[in-house]
């Protein structure tokens, strides 16, 4: 079975690769600063902030979900959502590890 080219870099570049692939849209960044924002699981009023349709909303909830920053539940045609912060806690510290490790090397 041939490995994939991802596959040849350790888990905390393809964690940060990945976490950065989900916020690498500004809909989603909008998302997450109003779950921040409210502090709390939010339902149906994240479309109403967005200027997006109701698909295009819960596409990029579900790219964000399936990433881990926020996480949901579904009851019926209701869905809330809230930020995982444990994700942006390890999120944080694959950061702060990377720019450790990046600091104070010389550039041209």
């Amino acid at each position: 079975m041939a490995t994939t080219k991802k596959e040849a870099f350790g888990r905390d570049e393809q964690e940060l690769a990945a976490l950065a692939k989900a916020l690498a849209h500004p809909a989603r960044i909008a998302i997450l600063k109003e779950l921040a924002r409210r502090q709390t699981c939010i339902c149906g009023e994240i479309v109403e902030v967005l200027p997006l349709a109701q698909s295009t909303v819960s596409q990029h909830l579900k790219e964000l979900q399936q990433a881990g920053l926020i996480q949901g539940t579904v009851d019926g045609a209701k869905s809330c959502y809230c930020i995982n912060r444990q994700t942006f806690q390890k999120f944080e510290q694959i950061l702060k590890s990377f720019f450790h490790h990046t600091a104070g090397s010389p550039c041209c």
